[in-house]
């Protein structure tokens, strides 16, 4: 997937998951999940009343522990699911099925959305003979409905063993809501949701959010950014010329705004300008860049800035190399790099492909 943030350095291995639920609380079950990416899975389940907890992890594969790398890579079998934890007599098996099906594409057998490949199809896993009965007559009804113009591809398996995800997937939505926003915005999910099941309902599914992106107060910048990022990104500000971060930076990745996290350039477009700051010829994203006329420091300049952060970025120059001509000098303050090796785990493996050799 387009993809998912370490929080912290620590990366735990995950557990076969064996909460104590069913045993301590023997009137509650569980139901499993596929849908693509976790992340967006959780919420709408989360919100439910009977609820009582909700698991990111894998299963359907043979590789024991598996790791995101590893499940991610498309070698283990394994699909992204969720595990929840309910109470049958507060909620239903099949109000759980209505929310499922309402979050996927039911007819898409190559992955979800903008997360493409074997672990990101979509899926039932059953566990009890009853769940199956009532699965596929939900299967077979929303097959009949004509809401979809393509046969229903989502497969309606046996519950094996459910492995627990890194903690950093777990809530990601609630730990990360900045980048969860942006990315659920652009992997198409709620665009899909809108289109075949209205919008009040993708609205429901997004946890209300009403965009790519929510920009936080000013207070909540300040604590979130250091001093020169804030200073750069909502002053206007400039960080010093070959003091500053990616300026000497020469890894494969792409660099995302500070605040909202949209893409903005990569690195194969990283030239040395010798200005002392980090420059590229063009754009990543050239629909996530906006050119303002400034006309501060008695001069006229062009002054790039994010669209959705509306962070200040740097200026771009007229005096870059070919194919472009263009310079886009970039304070490193206003920016985040993220590495090729980490793209697909902070959300933006869409992007893997440009480093393809």
């Amino acid at each position: 997937m387009i993809s998912k943030i370490l929080i912290g350095s620590l990366i735990l291995f995950p557990l076969l998951v064996t909460h104590i639920d069913a045993a301590d609380a023997p009137s509650l079950q569980k139901a499993t999940f596929a849908g693509g990416c976790f992340w967006c899975m959780e919420p709408p389940f989360e919100k439910l009343n009977g609820v009582k907890d909700v698991v990111s992890g894998y299963t359907g594969g043979a590789t024991v522990n598996p790791t995101y790398e590893e499940v991610s890579g498309g070698g283990t079998g394994h699909l992204e699911s969720i595990e929840i934890t309910y109470d049958p007599t507060k909620v239903s098996y099949e109000k759980l099925l209505d929310v499922f099906w309402r979050q996927i594409n039911p007819t898409d057998a190559g992955g979800s959305f903008v997360d493409r490949g074997s672990s990101y199809r979509s899926a039932i896993f059953y566990h009890t003979e009853e769940q199956k009965r009532l699965a596929e007559a939900s299967k077979n009804k929303l097959q009949q409905s004509d809401r979809f113009d393509k046969p229903i591809v989502t497969e309606i398996r046996a519950a094996g063993p459910f492995y627990r995800a890194e903690d950093y997937h777990q809530d990601y939505w609630k730990k990360s809501p900045v980048r969860y926003k942006f990315y659920r915005y652009n992997s198409g999910r709620d665009q899909y949701i809108e289109k075949v099941w209205g919008k009040d309902e993708a609205m429901k599914s997004s946890n209300a959010v009403a965009g790519a992106f929510v920009k936080p107060s000013r207070d909540e910048l300040k604590k979130k950014l250091t001093p020169m990022q804030f200073k750069v990104s909502q002053e206007n500000g400039t960080e010093p010329p070959f003091n500053n971060e990616y300026v000497n930076n020469h890894k494969e990745g792409i660099y995302v705004d500070i605040v909202s996290g949209e893409p903005l350039f990569s690195s194969l477009d990283k030239y040395e300008s010798g200005t002392g700051w980090p420059s590229f010829t063009r754009p990543l994203e050239p629909g996530n860049i906006i050119e303002k006329k400034d006309r501060s420091w008695f001069s006229v300049r062009t002054e790039v800035r994010s669209r959705e952060g509306d962070s200040h970025l740097g200026h771009v120059f007229n005096d870059g190399p070919k194919p472009t001509g263009l310079r886009y000098c970039m304070n490193s303050a206003a920016l985040r790099f993220i590495a090729k090796e980490n793209l697909l785990k902070e959300g933006y493996g869409r992007y893997l492909k440009l480093f393809e050799k």
